[in-house]
């Protein structure tokens, strides 16, 4: 499946450590500034889908509003609970250039969809 870098966001218009979700076709991303870098993650918690740009930011993770699940930003990987290891959220590619935050996504997911 080819991938495309796709425009979603100022990084100004992000706070720092907070989330905050963008949509583009099928796929709903949520957006974590970091201070030196923006992470992207699917929006759902791998539990029972709560919205992780609602979460709590801790270090390079996000505990989920609705049941505390813990995952880890940059590898999707579900920290706490242990039962959660074989969880996991999927990740996007970013980068930052001239302000503007771009994410790199599935071609397929987003045709026919302005970001």
């Amino acid at each position: 499946m080819t991938n495309k870098w796709v425009r979603v966001a100022r990084l100004a218009d992000l706070p720092l450590r907070e989330g905050r979700v963008t949509r583009l076709g099928e796929l709903e991303i949520a957006l974590f500034h970091l201070g030196d870098r923006v992470l992207a993650t699917d929006n759902r918690c791998p539990h029972q889908g709560g919205p992780l740009c609602d979460g709590i930011v801790t270090g390079d993770s996000v505990v989920c509003p609705l049941h505390a699940w813990k995952v880890n930003l940059a590898d999707g990987s579900v920290e706490r609970p242990a039962a959660g290891k074989d969880h996991c959220v999927r990740t996007y590619a970013t980068q930052i250039d001239g302000g503007i935050v771009a994410i790199q996504v599935p071609a397929a997911r987003t045709e026919g969809h302005a970001a």
